[in-house]
């Protein structure tokens, strides 16, 4: 419990901090709003064009691993999606629901955690995790919200737009050109690789922050809680995991724990960073990325337990 606690009190503390901010109007109330706008343009660009670009290929060549956690994390986003849309939700909120329910926290909890657990080991498929949810999961998200926002009367029309605003949206192009980038085989110049780390340092508690003056507002009506999110999190994607990894690619040992605890962790920031973004009810995402982190104490503390037996 006290290694997982001190791996998710820094993330409460960063959305305590915003939080007060606000309350205490020492930010204003449109902060939240440009603070995400500033992590969306500058900071997770830089961030997903630097891991792109400076990936070692072969490192995070796991044909297994990266089967076993793309098929549970892409087919639950899939199957969050459908749910949504069917029950007559829009394809925009169904995008950032099946995100809230799959985005795991696996660059500020769980590079940690794997090095904590698996020594020098966990790194590889803590890094290959983080690359499935930022450069797959969260560009399929935001490809599924733009043509869900498109009210074009002809389908070529309507392609033409989102495949415009998806070239003009920094989080898709970013990786692409951070991936054309490594396959020249030179490194970033020193200058440029700094100034990406700075920005890419800066996304995490930035987008905590926002959350947390999020928070601070006064919300009419009741908002969602999300229950049934933080369950698929929490639970449902594990599980997924476990069978695919254990059972289907019959990963060894280390692989399949690293895989089972990287999906069992909680929501990420991602799913607020794009509900805000795009305007979408940020209330429900927001209560289910506060639920699951609390609920991460017991559920990751039991998945360090199996993984230490």
């Amino acid at each position: 419990m006290s290694s997982v606690l001190s791996v998710i009190l820094p993330i409460f503390a960063l959305i305590l901090a915003g939080y007060l901010c606000r309350r205490f109007e020492l930010l204003g109330a449109h902060a939240a709003s440009e603070i995400n706008r500033m992590v969306v343009w500058l900071c997770l660009p830089a961030l997903l064009f630097e891991a792109m670009a400076t990936v070692v290929w072969t490192d995070i060549w796991q044909p297994g691993f990266i089967l076993s956690y793309a098929i549970a994390t892409l087919g639950l986003f899939a199957c969050v999606l459908l749910w949504v849309v069917l029950r007559g939700g829009t394809l925009a909120d169904a995008s950032v629901k099946g995100l809230s329910a799959t985005y795991a926290n696996t660059g500020y909890m769980g590079i940690p955690l794997c090095l904590l657990v698996f020594g020098d080991a966990g790194m590889e498929p803590a890094l290959i995790a983080s690359l499935i949810i930022i450069c797959v999961l969260f560009a399929l998200a935001v490809i599924c919200i733009e043509i869900g926002l498109q009210n074009e009367p002809s389908i070529w029309s309507a392609a033409a737009k989102v495949s415009l605003a998806i070239v003009k949206n920094p989080v898709v192009i970013a990786p692409v050109l951070g991936g054309l980038w490594a396959a020249t085989s030179q490194p970033l110049p020193a200058a440029a690789h700094q100034f990406l780390k700075l920005l890419s340092a800066a996304t995490g508690p930035c987008a905590l922050i926002s959350l947390g003056l999020f928070l601070a507002h006064k919300h009419q009506g009741v908002p969602e809680r999300g229950t049934s999110l933080v369950l698929l999190k929490l639970f449902a994607h594990p599980a997924l995991t476990w069978v695919l990894a254990a059972y289907v690619f019959h990963l060894p040992a280390m692989w399949t724990k690293a895989a089972i605890l990287l999906s069992a962790l909680p929501t990420g920031t991602g799913p607020f960073m794009l509900a805000e973004f795009y305007r979408r009810d940020g209330a429900q995402v927001s209560s289910t990325i506060l639920l699951s982190t609390l609920g991460s104490l017991v559920t990751l503390t039991f998945c360090l337990y199996f993984i230490g037996h």
